[in-house]
Order: C-alpha cells, then sequence, then structure tokens
C-alpha cells in the first residue's frame, strides 16, 4: 500500500505501488472496503482492492520481511493493530452465500440441495424461510445445522430469529433491515450479518460491527419482476466508502460473480441461483 498521488485514481495508485515495492504488474483487481481512521495528526482513509491475477515474480524491493499466508491463518507479525482485526476476518468470507427457499421447494428438497452444495465447498449459509410454521422453520434449521456442522469452517446464519439461532447452535444471525434498526447493539454471536437496501442502511450496519451486509435488489427478482432493482452504478456507488464486505443481492446468477467484484462487491448472495 501507499499513498495516492495528486492526479491518481486510487487503483492506480495501488499498480503503482505493487509495482515499486514488489516489482509485479497487476492484471486483474477489484475494489473491496474502504475504512477511515481519525488519528491525533491526520485523518486517514484506506482503501482495499483484491488482486488475483498479476505477472512478474513478487521481490520485496523496498522492505525485507514478506511472507505468504493462507486465508485464516495467524500473520507472523505482532502485535496486530485492533483496526486490522476486522480486515482479516473478512478476507475468510467465501464468494456465496446461499440463502434457503424451503418455501418453495419443500424441506426435503431443500436440504438435499444444501447437501449436494456443502460437498462442494459452500460455506456460508442462511436459513430464511420466514413463512413457514414456527415448528417446521426449526426442525429444518435444526437439520441443517446437522449437514452443515462436520463441514470445516461451514457457517450458518439464522434470519431474525436470535432464539432459534441459539437452540439449534447455528453460528450467527441475519438482521433483517428493519431488525437493524431496532437492535441497539450487535447480537452476540460469532457472526452478524444485515441487510441493506440504501446508504443509511449500510451505516447502520457499520455502526453496529456486523460482518457483513448484503445490498439490493440489483436486479428484478422473480417475486418482484415489476421492481427494476438498483442497478450496478448505484450498488457501486453505495458500497464504495463501505468498511463492511456488502454481497449483491436480487436477480444475480453465479456467473454474476466477477461483474459483481468488478463493481465492489465481496460476492453474491442467492436464493434460487445456487446448486
Amino acid at each position: 500500500g501507499g499513498k495516492v498521488e495528486p492526479g491518481e485514481t486510487a487503483q492506480q495508485a495501488l499498480r503503482r505501488e505493487l509495482q515499486e515495492e514488489l516489482g509485479i504488474t497487476v492484471d486483474r483487481v477489484w475494489p473491496w472496503i474502504c475504512r477511515e481512521f481519525t488519528y491525533p495528526h491526520a485523518r486517514v482513509r484506506l482503501r482495499f482492492f483484491r488482486v488475483s491475477s498479476w505477472r512478474g515474480e513478487i521481490v520485496p524491493i523496498e522492505h525485507s520481511g514478506f511472507a505468504w499466508l493462507k486465508v485464516g491463518d495467524a500473520p507472523g507479525v505482532a502485535p496486530i493493530l485492533p483496526a486490522n482485526g476486522p480486515i482479516l476476518r473478512a478476507l475468510e468470507l467465501p464468494p456465496l452465500y446461499a440463502v434457503s427457499n424451503a418455501e418453495e421447494n419443500g424441506p426435503a428438497a431443500e436440504l438435499a440441495r444444501f447437501e449436494k452444495a456443502l460437498a462442494q465447498g459452500l460455506r456460508l449459509l442462511q436459513v430464511r424461510d420466514k413463512t413457514l410454521p414456527a415448528a417446521q422453520r426449526e426442525r429444518f434449521a435444526g437439520q441443517l445445522m446437522a449437514l452443515a456442522r462436520p463441514c470445516r469452517q461451514a457457517c450458518v446464519l439464522i434470519n431474525d430469529d436470535p432464539q432459534l439461532a441459539r437452540r439449534v447452535a447455528a453460528q450467527g444471525v441475519h438482521l433483517s433491515s428493519t431488525r437493524l434498526w431496532q437492535v441497539d447493539r450487535r447480537p452476540d454471536f460469532d457472526c452478524v450479518a444485515a441487510s441493506c437496501h440504501n446508504a443509511a442502511d449500510l451505516a447502520r450496519a457499520a455502526q453496529l460491527g456486523v460482518d457483513f451486509a448484503v445490498l439490493g435488489p440489483v436486479l428484478p427478482t422473480p417475486t418482484h419482476p415489476e421492481a427494476a432493482g438498483i442497478g450496478w452504478a448505484a450498488f457501486s456507488h453505495l458500497v464504495e466508502r463501505s468498511p463492511l464486505p456488502v454481497y449483491a443481492l436480487g436477480g444475480l446468477q453465479p456467473g454474476m460473480l466477477e461483474l459483481a467484484r468488478g463493481h465492489g462487491s465481496h460476492g453474491v448472495a442467492l436464493m434460487r441461483g445456487w446448486r
């Protein structure tokens, strides 16, 4: 990283710094998150990008300390600044967030869909299905937890029901945009997400310190085909300065992941489109 010079965009500065400091030419990069810090001497805005492809051999030109780390590994340096903690956790979030649709598919078929997807590497799941009878929803959530528990790093969130999440030992909760404004603190779970529809929702999610947000609908959905969605331009504008990883939601397919990333999304959240 480094400072943005006059006349540069943040991405241009990134490319220059990586060339100067590591000797590589970036081929593929997308915007990720933006965090601001206020110090006694200055206010600093850090824009983070994710680089997936480059040319050249990485050589530490300006710094002697350099090491490759797998996502989730503890950095071999200390102390880790508190501001870096959320960033390291955010790197562990997978690109796909699968939302349940047992209301349409039926619980048995939906469990079979999740079982297949978990075997193929799905690791971030949400139990939605708010219109299912309470007992049936709890049974479905418990059965899904039984499928997910043996899968390393699988994370199941329950939509808007912290009591149910605790009863089935889920890893977290997903707050609706309504509940987002009703709670006065982050719920006490390992992972907390929030649905957002506008800039105010995103700011509230960041204030509560949730792990990630879902923003949409980006495109028209089968349930609301008359609604145009906010579109990619508005999505990109809304997430441009978000300190949280944001998943795009609404009318999307898995093949749209690169498109979503190009507009600042961490990944895609799908209800009907995942397999």
